[in-house]
């Protein structure tokens, strides 16, 4: 029985040519109903349809004509915020936040809760406390909602989708956390590791808006990332895609750009950072260790860089997480990319971007909070 609900709760709450309408006008914004049809290989009377059977379910809505047309205007349409709505759990070694979004993949709210998450079952109690709290205050009610997107540091080891986590989170590393993460909030659950859905946020609210394919570096506790290839996350054979800290032999781990390690190099120097929360709050470049830490690990970094262009020739490479601002400018001015080597002619290959993060927030609880979404209802 458990099975069967576990299957049901993640069909999709629309077809495949509905999932695709949505997503057009949730990428290009209100539009004419009459240039849908452009965007799809759909005749028109098929994509009228659609809209008028998405407009009854209260999915979409329909808006004043757009000005200096001839001839009939067509409405604009566009999605209908209130029709549905999702929330996103992201939990660090240090901090929880918490995210809901309405289906126009809008941030309701975003809260970054005042918990330490050593203690798995005390943590989750205090989030569902905390959720009802805010769907009350916003006026949602718990049937708009299409899911729960849950998100940890760390990586799969089973087909469960148990997490590895670090040491910080060991109370909810190697278990099945789904059903009770389902039984806690009564919603169905994605679990994905935080640098995925930092890209999958990225993708629906930030540089994914100009770019297609990219690679989204999470740097938190640990160090990881994301893929997104032509607009879709791309999760591997075991759902660990992206697990770029794989790439360092074992004598290099403590020089791969993991935040734990340069605050390991601030305490050191007498600076009193103990979490990488604080870290990201209160960065200062001219912290004694900072400059230390970077010439050890940029190396790394290059290395990652020119692999990533290499291998996945993306169109930019987003510095993201819980990555100060000004410490993710330091590292981007630092990475020696590879064409700035010596190539034949003279002549080297186009190469990514290398961009910050875009969200407006945090994009690991974002992308969380847009994981049911994005799989029950959009392309």
């Amino acid at each position: 029985m458990a099975a069967e609900r576990d299957a049901l709760s993640r069909v999709p709450l629309a077809s495949d040519n509905e999932r695709m309408i949505l997503d057009i006008i949730r990428r290009h914004g209100a539009m004419a109903r009459s240039t849908i049809t452009s965007h799809t290989n759909l005749t028109q009377q098929s994509v009228h349809r659609l809209v008028e059977g998405l407009v009854s379910r209260g999915l979409l809505r329909t808006g004043a004509p757009i000005g200096g047309t001839r001839g009939q205007p067509s409405p604009t349409i566009e999605l209908a915020r209130d029709g549905a709505s999702a929330v996103g759990l992201s939990v660090n070694t240090d901090s929880v936040i918490l995210s809901i979004t309405d289906l126009a993949c809008s941030i309701i709210v975003e809260e970054r809760l005042d918990l330490q998450p050593c203690d798995r079952e005390k943590t989750l109690r205090a989030i569902a406390v905390r959720l009802d709290a805010l769907l009350a205050e916003h006026h949602i009610r718990k049937d708009t909602m299409a899911g729960l997107g849950f998100s940890m540091s760390g990586f799969f080891v089973s087909e469960d989708r148990a997490f590895n986590a670090p040491e910080p989170l060991s109370d909810w590393s190697l278990r099945d956390l789904r059903p009770e993460l389902e039984h806690t909030f009564g919603l169905p659950v994605w679990l994905e590791n935080n640098a995925t859905t930092g890209a999958i946020g990225e993708s629906m609210c930030g540089v994914g808006l100009w770019c297609r394919t990219f690679a989204f570096l999470s740097f938190n506790y640990g160090f990881g990332g994301g893929l997104i290839l032509d607009g879709k996350p791309f999760h591997g054979f075991h759902g660990n895609a992206g697990e770029f800290s794989g790439i360092f032999m074992p004598g290099e781990s403590e020089r791969r750009p993991a935040l734990q390690y340069l605050l390991a190099r601030l305490q050191e120097n007498g600076i009193g950072i103990d979490s990488v929360d604080t870290l990201r709050r209160d960065f200062d470049p001219a912290w004694p260790g900072v400059e230390d830490w970077l010439a050890e690990t940029m190396p790394q970094v290059d290395r990652l860089v020119a692999t990533l262009i290499a291998v996945l020739d993306p169109q930019a490479i987003v510095f993201g997480g819980q990555l100060p601002t000004e410490l993710g400018r330091m590292m981007i001015e630092r990475v020696h990319l590879p064409s700035q080597r010596v190539h034949r002619y003279g002549v080297g290959p186009k190469e990514a971007r290398l961009v910050l993060s875009e969200t407006l927030g945090d994009a690991a609880a974002i992308g969380a909070a847009l994981l049911p979404l994005k799989m029950r209802y959009f392309a």
